[in-house]
């Protein structure tokens, strides 16, 4: 059945009427509503309306803000978690097994620790600038080094542990080929941005500013940590020196941040976490931490010394010596392992 279309023009004519007429209506609530607002009190009853009150009346009282406290408590972290930021660690004198010693000598290694009383510091390379472990890691992006006995390595370690010796795990850090490679987002590029730039070693550096960089070194520092080690030193902490890579950022601020995020990670009221740099005046975070500098020799110590910004440089300033030099001993020292008879003797007709 069709509908005449004079009939349908009137139909439009009345859905359109009353569609308006419905909209006013509901404008018209609206406003309604809005205007009631203001008479509404609200009582133990519940809300009610009333229409004797002038909508200029404050009902109630005026907020006003609180009188700030003139004395604000602060809450330190002394839980298991906290950071011991006091000076209460001593100063070294040992000695340094590299990775040199590990692939070539370690029987030799093993007779020399031998004749060392217990509680010497020993610094062991960990884990080199190809990137590769010198110990048998869990890490699930790590790698082994092909020419090292990291079973034997470990045994070493166990042993030193038991006997009592202060034991340092010394890690490459930023120089790390094997983590650049698979993470190219971290490392520094060229400045043709065409891959990451390659040291004229041959290794690829990471970039300190970037998050996955201190994320993987954190996870090397807390297992070296787990495994018992009494401190960590990371080694290649700074910039390389060139100018063929790119970075626009402040290298200094990003050294620093970098070390404050890693001892905010890794620190403990029992563990020490140090930075290996070229730059003496570098600022070590507050926690228990150690600034190492090597390459110094026995007539810069003093210049070098004048330098650091350290709170107690006799035991936070830590020299990588060559020699059994007794100039060195005025600050935290450690030696290559094979002139430890020499020092031992010295140590010994000075009565240590």
């Amino acid at each position: 059945m069709s509908i005449p279309y004079r009939t349908r023009r009137v139909l439009s004519r009345v859905g359109i009427a009353s569609a308006a007429l419905f909209v006013a209506v509901l404008f018209g609530w609206l406003c309604w509503v809005i205007w009631l607002q203001r008479y509404v009190v609200y009582t133990d009853d519940g809300a009610q309306l009333n229409f004797e009150m002038s909508s200029h009346d404050i009902v109630g009282e005026v907020a006003t803000p609180p009188e700030a406290a003139k004395n604000i408590s602060i809450y330190y972290n002394e839980g298991d978690d906290a950071i011991d930021i006091g000076n209460d660690m001593k100063q070294l004198n040992g000695y340094y097994i590299d990775s040199e010693m590990l692939q070539k000598d370690l029987t030799g290694v093993q007779f020399r620790i031998g004749q060392l009383s217990a509680g010497t510091p020993i610094l062991i390379d960990m884990k080199g600038p190809y990137g590769s472990f010198f110990y048998p890691s869990n890490l699930p992006a790590a790698i082994h080094s092909a020419s090292t006995n990291v079973q034997a390595v470990a045994e070493l370690v166990q042993t030193l542990q038991k006997k009592g010796f202060y034991t340092i795990a010394r890690i490459s850090a930023f120089r790390d080929w094997n983590f650049g490679n698979n993470n190219v987002s971290s490392g520094l590029y060229m400045l043709n941005r065409a891959g990451l730039w390659l040291d004229p070693d041959g290794y690829f550096w990471l970039d300190p500013a970037n998050a996955n960089t201190t994320s993987w070194i954190s996870s090397v520092v807390l297992e070296l940590r787990d495994m018992g080690f009494n401190e960590v030193l990371l080694a290649d902490f700074r910039f390389p020196v060139s100018d063929k890579y790119l970075y626009s950022g402040d290298k200094v601020a990003a050294l620093q941040s970098a070390a404050s995020t890693l001892v905010s990670s890794c620190a403990s009221t029992d563990f020490v976490l140090s930075f290996s740099v070229d730059d003496p005046t570098f600022t070590l975070p507050q926690g228990r931490c150690r600034l190492y500098l090597s390459g110094v020799t026995a007539n810069g110590i003093g210049q070098a010394a004048s330098q650091v910004t350290v709170e107690d440089p006799s035991v936070q300033l830590a020299f990588i010596a060559e020699t059994g030099d007794t100039r060195y001993d005025d600050y935290s020292v450690v030696r290559s392992l094979y002139i430890s008879d020499v020092v031992e003797a010295q140590k010994k007709a000075a009565g240590q």
